[in-house]
């Protein structure tokens, strides 16, 4: 008889969304943190409502949504990620929206050259080291920089020379302490990196768009999911990510 209680108990928890005083939780591509911690705090200013975020790669985030994870909302990098977990079921298809967009560059450490000229003599700049970036296979910044390297026709002469990552902003992290003389991330990455500087920017033409979409999770359970996912889309999160260094509708 106890085990029937607690059986329906839980099914009564699980299909009663939580208070609106309670965290309402989001999982963020990592390139979003400081962005997404503002916008946070803006919203639980206006909502009441706080929120506490996971901060990962996206494709990480993505994989842990489809097993389950406690998350109320979802952010992604790209497009590809947001399709995973709509194709399985794990995010609210109606719920997903686009936010944001973003540029690529190649950070060096601070006081490096620029390329010259461009980026086409990024393999003798490497001089037998390290490219950090962001996994190919997995990581969305590491996708936008295969695709752009490809269309420069340089990825078949750096290819074996990369130091593939967990997300961008370890990446970043490697460039600033000078542990790889050459980093792909994101023009936003670079807005908070101090002992690192932009010496390439990535023509935007040369890799598919960047594109920041959030939704709701099957999962979720908040009261104030959508209300977050509309703030997000308004002129204060707007603002915040235009602030910050991402594209927006701003930018038309």
């Amino acid at each position: 008889m106890l085990d029937i209680l607690k059986a329906l108990v839980l099914s009564i928890l699980l299909v009663v969304p939580a208070r609106a005083d309670q965290p309402l939780t989001v999982f963020a591509a990592a390139s979003m943190r400081e962005a997404m911690e503002e916008i946070g705090t803006a919203f639980a200013e206006e909502s009441g409502t706080s929120v506490l975020f996971s901060f990962a790669g996206t494709g990480t985030l993505a994989r842990q949504i489809e097993a389950g994870a406690p998350a109320d909302a979802f952010v992604s990098a790209d497009a590809e990620w947001m399709d995973y977990v709509v194709d399985r079921q794990a995010v609210v298809l109606g719920s997903v929206r686009e936010i944001a967009s973003n540029r690529l560059v190649l950070l060096a450490p601070a006081g490096s050259p620029q390329l010259k000229p461009g980026a086409s003599d990024l393999p003798v700049r490497l001089e037998g080291e390290r490219l950090a970036i962001a996994d190919p296979e997995t990581v969305p910044a590491g996708r936008y920089g295969k695709a752009a390297l490809q269309a420069l026709g340089l990825w078949d002469r750096v290819s074996s020379h990369l130091a593939p990552m967990d997300n961008v902003r370890i990446v970043l992290a490697a460039v600033a302490r000078g542990d790889v003389p050459f980093g792909l991330v994101y023009q936003t990455d670079a807005v908070v990196a101090p002992d690192a500087l932009v010496v390439y920017e990535f023509p935007e033409d040369r890799h598919p768009r960047i594109r920041y979409l959030a939704a709701q999770t099957v999962n979720g359970s908040h009261a104030h999911t959508d209300r977050f996912l509309q703030f997000l889309a308004g002129p204060v999160a707007q603002e915040i990510l235009h602030s910050s260094g991402f594209l927006t509708d701003k930018e038309g």
